[in-house]
């Protein structure tokens, strides 16, 4: 007799019960689940806008979560010509794509600074980014050039004031029709050639006067861009070398007589993360575009816009971060390991203690700099301060954001591995913030250029640091040494990534300090300030480690 027979009935289909494997942490709420960001949103000065961002992390954690995952499933698809042979330069993209910038536009995503100027719109809308950016980082590509295009369109009135109204308007429309026929528009950016990448100067890309000279004049523009992303935007601000020089065009995927200009997408990239979003190379032949600001003052026109995406990598990767760390937080919290639950491990809770330091950090530098972007209209110092903390901030969070990730995914054992969680994505993605608008060493550049031509820079930088130093030993001492090292001239630039990152570090101890959470000050004082190694999971005995973690926990929503 078998055991079929035997058991009176079938033998059960499954070998065993599913135990101690974590609920997803889906939905959550990316507002109300993270203490962090409403402190640093009210603090400052964002407050006000408690009731929109409250409504969009219910979405960030929920519909549009889900999304994320469908537009990275379902990357977009160029089509070059249409089914009769005609050239369309079309990219399909997935509805979830359309879904997630629907949301974001309507929310004000790309345009809450220029449309409500008040205190804390740049920290409101750098809140939104945060979140958005948890559910998908593809679609932050376009909502960031088209929020940071609008200063240099402000530059052109009579070109730009049509193009800044429709790219502020919270009405998205992915339609394939000319711009002026839209309610709402996006905007990209094309600067890269192959043969220049950072050296923008070097670009080779013509521009012939079509219609009168100078800024506000229409051009022919022809030759390439390596990368130019989003390219179903409206409009993109490109760099060509006209007869005076370098300059700045807009150039409308659609001629002004309503048919398509003169841009062929060549093909999209095959990259290594920001899947939902394309980017492609292009070539420009007789397209038409205006110029922008003076004739061959290309680069300083169009450097605040680089500023502004900057800032937006910075945000990117705190919200990377974020997310992963709110994953690992998750599972540790839920999954057993020798009788106790994996986040009670004592050396485990080192270790989310540390990535939770690591992404708080990150959080209220990208927060601050938010602050200083709202007074930097009225206050020297402020500019000043965001003239050197973006490129100090782009280089050090940027850079941090991989390894933060992978440490993440790691406290998730092979689940953390596999692609039906986010932590691939994350960490696939973190790398485009630290590429995107000039690498590490750029930035590092940048910042020593900073120092040589404009010294209140530095001053601006070293009086946002000095109330806390005067609060801690450890980073008075730390914030002096850096003074003395910047100081020597002669190695500075061999250097620059080791006293930019100083310089980080610095200012990040200086917001924990002044934000009045003693636990996380002490350790990040404790560690960041001090020389050694930076694998995570490394603080010192004596810390309060389950405070750190108990106050980045998620909840589910």
């Amino acid at each position: 007799m078998n055991a079929e027979n035997d058991a009176g009935g079938a033998p059960p289909a499954e070998t065993h019960e599913v135990l101690n494997q974590p609920e997803p942490l889906e939905p959550f709420h990316a507002w109300r689940s993270d203490l962090a960001l409403r402190e640093a949103v009210v603090r400052e000065g964002g407050g006000w806008a408690g009731p929109t961002l409250e409504a969009y992390g219910a979405a960030a954690g929920g519909p549009l979560f889900a999304a994320g995952f469908l537009a990275e499933r379902n990357p977009p698809q160029f089509h070059s010509h249409d089914r009769y042979g005609r050239r369309s330069n079309l990219v399909e993209y997935h509805p979830a794509y359309h879904e997630l910038m629907r949301a974001a536009i309507e929310a004000g995503l790309p345009s809450l600074p220029w449309t409500g100027a008040r205190a804390g719109a740049h920290v409101a809308r750098a809140a939104l980014e945060y979140m958005h950016n948890q559910a998908d980082s593809g679609s932050g590509c376009p909502l960031t050039m088209t929020f940071a295009a609008i200063p240099a369109l402000r530059l052109q009135p009579d070109v730009g004031a049509d193009w800044t109204n429709r790219a502020t308007a919270r009405a998205y429309d992915g339609a394939n029709r000319p711009w002026h026929e839209k309610a709402g528009i996006t905007l990209g950016m094309a600067m890269t050639e192959k043969q220049g990448g950072t050296d923008v100067r070097a670009n080779t890309t013509r521009a012939r006067p079509l219609a009168g000279t100078g800024p506000g004049a229409l051009y022919a523009l022809t030759g390439h861009k390596w990368f130019c992303s989003a390219p179903m935007c409206d409009g993109f601000m490109v760099l060509g070398q006209a007869p005076g020089g370098l300059s700045c065009f807009l150039l409308p995927r659609w001629h002004p007589d309503g048919g398509l200009n003169g841009l062929y997408v060549q093909r999209l990239k095959n990259k290594l993360g920001n899947r939902s979003n394309a980017s492609s190379e292009i070539e420009l032949r007789e397209a038409a575009a205006w110029m922008i600001g003076p004739e061959g003052r290309g680069v300083p026109t169009i450097i605040e816009m680089v500023m502004m995406t900057r800032f937006d990598c910075i945000v990117g990767s705190a919200s990377l971060m974020r997310q992963a760390l709110a994953q690992a937080l998750h599972h540790c919290m839920q999954r057993e390991i020798s009788g106790r639950r994996l986040a009670e491990h004592v050396l485990m809770r080192n270790v989310l203690a540390d990535l939770a330091l690591e992404s708080e950090a990150a959080l209220l530098l990208a927060m601050r700099i938010a602050r200083r972007l709202d007074e930097a209209p009225h206050d020297a110092r402020a500019r000043q301060f965001v003239r050197i903390a973006t490129a100090v901030g782009k280089y050090w969070v940027c850079k941090r954001a991989p390894a933060h990730i992978n440490e993440a995914a790691e406290c998730l054992g092979g689940a953390g591995y596999v692609e039906e969680s986010i932590l691939p994505r994350l960490y696939r993605e973190a790398p485009v913030n630290s590429t995107w608008e000039g690498s590490g060493n750029v930035q590092c550049v940048d910042v020593l250029r900073a120092l040589a031509r404009e010294p209140a820079a530095l001053e601006a930088f070293l009086v946002e640091l000095a109330p806390a130093a005067a609060l801690d030993r450890r980073l008075a001492a730390h914030v002096a040494r850096l003074q003395d090292d910047l100081a020597q001239a002669d190695e500075r630039e061999h250097r620059a990534r080791e006293l930019v990152g100083r310089m980080a570090v610095a200012l990040q101890a200086a917001l924990l300090l002044e934000a009045g959470h003693g636990a996380l000050a002490d350790a990040f004082c404790a560690t960041r300030l001090a020389t050694g190694a930076m694998v995570y999971g490394e603080l010192p005995t004596g810390l309060d480690c389950a405070t750190i973690v108990e106050r980045a926990r998620p909840q589910p929503g």
